[in-house]
């Protein structure tokens, strides 16, 4: 078994935390339907310019993985609703 984890830190144009999380909540929903993955905000909750997103995909061979996370942080990007700061991806086999 192998885990992918995509840690994805966003600059998010929003003026509100409500705005913030309407951003939020389009990107997560999104990539979920897009890729089969689980997603979620992990962290900068409290403050309405940044994100920190937690991007998990779980399958049997190291390249795939690989391959769908990089396909990830392009969706997201190619999404133009918020701005990719820092991106980390972890593969760990089990």
């Amino acid at each position: 078994m192998v885990v992918g984890v995509l840690e994805l830190t966003l600059a998010v144009p929003a003026a509100s935390l409500k705005e913030k999380r309407g951003v939020v909540k389009r990107i997560v929903g999104r990539t979920r339907n897009k890729f089969n993955v689980s997603a979620a905000e992990v962290d900068e909750l409290d403050n309405p310019g940044a994100a920190v997103l937690g991007i998990i995909t779980v399958a049997n061979d190291h390249k795939f993985i690989n391959s769908v996370l990089n396909k990830i942080i392009n969706f997201i990007d190619e999404l133009y609703l918020a701005e990719i700061i820092d991106q980390h991806i972890e593969i760990t086999h089990y």
